[in-house]
């Protein structure tokens, strides 16, 4: 029987009811933190799983059917492009709370050809029709941009991210790509467990929020049976699908040009929202030149400006004026030094990352080996500094990740996000996808470089990252989730070069996620800070930071979601994030 007849002759009661517990609330054998996972017979006893290995290609991403379909692309043929276009579109439909094409996206990939790490921007800029005047009468009660609703909508960039990247290196044709999702839409596919979590969450947010101007068009596609889908159950996206047919068909552009732009148009003017069609089709993507810094003999390498990837590299340089190994694996002095580093660039970030149209960086000075080393004598060993703030520049001066590889060797980079979970609430009328809410990320102070105007790219905190060692492609690899972004990143790179884990434990490993300081958006969120640590961190770390000063508390779901493909001679090692749902696989 064909999967389609298969789901037809289902009763409704069996495509709808759980056939177990869902959360830990439901059931008390889930939340046991007394039980530990089982023993590995190898490897790092505290991993979840090994890496997997092949001679021919690789696809890491946070759901299955997702990686399954960039695998059917590199078996096709396909180049790693193609198959990160076919992965983002099934992403679109499984893992809509992180990405979708109304969010943007960036990409860093190794060309084979040219042997060099190639950059592109994919980020929206806000309307042109949204005055600064009118965004300030809409701010919060401490001045912020609001989360949700019109106001925080900019030009979505991902469909034209992938129209760029397909042109230059796509070798299937742009149609055959988004087969795989167009069938997920219109089939149907069982809901994953983090999806069907954050769903839920989206829909308590998106019913409380006084700014959305509609939720029906959200409620059309996900509330079913009165309540948003559980996991296992069965759900389906026919709306999304004609979108993706629309997009296949017409190619890229279809999205910012035609019927698709028409109905965005429609749908703001109807709301009293501000997105038209000349904003759409003035959208480009932008080919950008990463930059690369050198960490213990490996260079690491991120997108500039509007995106916060230089955070990292500014964190590994300072690092580097530090026996962060000689300190010990998951000790206290190290997670010390690696918050105190994140802290200081993070002051840079909130001063300096902004759209580079409208604001020049003084990036080379941020990157300086000079300026890491100024940085790091701040750093106490024995005690936490009360207050950071930016470095003096000179005067002349919930997201998706998942990564590809090919037989030929290119490596593909690739994030992708609505921002704040599914984003803005908004819903165009019929299209199965909702608007990014990045525009929530400008900053509303005269003077800052990322203060709002139309027609600019906000800060972006989606990154993607890539490592490189003896002038080849070493590592593809990112960590999702908002400012855990580059301090995943960080604490990523320093499993593996400074440690020696192997790709899967490099993730596996606990991690740590700093909040406080001030904010692109000019947002203060207080100093020191809280350090959030996972609960594998060993307890005798977390007494020993706790004596230093550091104020910590958990925070379940806010560690980022790790994937990573490694270039080996002659093969691939792809790893995934076991706080998520997603499976690696290489071939």
């Amino acid at each position: 029987m064909r999967r389609r007849s298969f789901l037809a002759a289902l009763p409704a009661a069996a495509l709808a009811a759980p056939a177990f517990a869902t959360s830990r609330q439901e059931n008390p054998n889930r939340d046991r933190p007394d039980i530990r996972a089982g023993d590995r017979i190898d490897g790092a006893t505290w991993a979840g799983r090994s890496a997997v290995w092949g001679l021919h290609g690789a696809a890491a991403t946070a759901h299955p059917l997702a990686t399954q379909a960039a695998i059917d692309m590199l078996r096709a043929g396909g180049s790693a492009v193609d198959a990160a276009i076919a992965a983002n579109a099934v992403l679109g439909f499984g893992e809509p709370i992180s990405c979708g094409i109304g969010g943007d996206c960036f990409v860093m990939l190794w060309d084979p050809k040219t042997k060099k790490v190639v950059g592109l921007n994919g980020s929206g800029r806000s309307p042109r029709g949204l005055s600064l005047e009118t965004v300030r009468s809409r701010a919060t009660d401490k001045g912020m941009i609001p989360s949700y609703g019109a106001i925080s909508v900019s030009v979505p960039g991902a469909v034209d991210a992938w129209w760029s990247l397909h042109q230059r290196y796509g070798k299937l044709k742009w149609k055959d790509l988004f087969a795989p999702a167009i069938a997920h839409c219109e089939e149907g596919a069982p809901m994953i467990q983090n999806t069907a979590f954050y769903v839920e969450a989206s829909n308590r947010n998106f019913s409380r929020s006084k700014a959305i101007e509609e939720i029906d068009n959200f409620r059309k596609v996900w509330i079913q049976h009165g309540r948003t889908p559980r996991e296992g159950e069965i759900f389906r996206n026919p709306g999304l699908g004609r979108t993706y047919r629309l997009i296949a068909e017409g190619g890229g552009r279809a999205f910012y040009e035609g019927e698709i732009a028409e109905t965005i148009e429609r749908y703001f003017k109807r709301i009293g929202g501000w997105m038209t069609k000349a904003d759409l089709a003035a959208h480009h993507s932008e080919w950008v030149e990463p930059r690369s810094i050198d960490y213990r003999g490996v260079d690491v390498w991120a997108l500039p400006p509007n995106s916060q990837g230089l955070v990292t590299l500014q964190m590994l340089n300072i690092l580097a004026e530090f026996d962060i190994k000689g300190m010990g694996f998951q000790s206290a002095a190290a997670i010390h030094h690696e918050v105190e580093a994140k802290r200081l660039a993070f002051e840079d970030r909130a001063r300096f990352y902004a759209d580079p149209a409208f604001y020049k960086q003084p990036v080379e000075w941020l990157l300086s080996k000079e300026y890491a080393r100024e940085r790091a004598k701040l750093i106490r060993p024995d005690a936490i500094a009360p207050i950071y703030y930016p470095g003096k520049a000179p005067s002349h001066g919930d997201t998706t990740y998942f990564t590809t590889a090919d037989k030929d060797g290119m490596m593909v980079s690739i994030i992708q996000s609505n921002y704040r979970g599914m984003g803005s609430g908004l819903m165009p009328d019929g299209l199965g996808f909702m608007f990014q809410d990045r525009g929530e990320l400008f900053a509303l102070t005269d003077g800052h470089p990322n203060v709002y105007a139309p027609g600019k790219r906000p800060f972006q905190t989606i990154i993607p990252g890539f490592a490189t060692k003896g002038g080849e492609p070493m590592l593809s690899f990112g960590v999702m989730g908002g400012d855990m972004q580059p301090q995943g990143q960080t604490q990523i790179v320093s499993n593996i070069v400074d440690f020696g884990l192997g790709l899967q434990e490099a993730g596996d490993s606990p991690r740590w996620h700093h909040d406080g300081g001030m904010e692109p958006t000019g947002e203060d969120l207080g100093q020191p800070g809280v350090l959030n640590l996972e609960t594998g961190v060993p307890e005798a770390t977390k007494a020993a930071l706790a004596k230093l000063g550091w104020v910590m508390k958990p925070a379940p779901g806010g560690y980022g979601g790790y994937q990573a493909i490694q270039r080996w001679p002659g093969r691939y090692a792809a790893a995934t994030e076991m706080r998520k749902d997603g499976v690696a696989l290489a071939y």
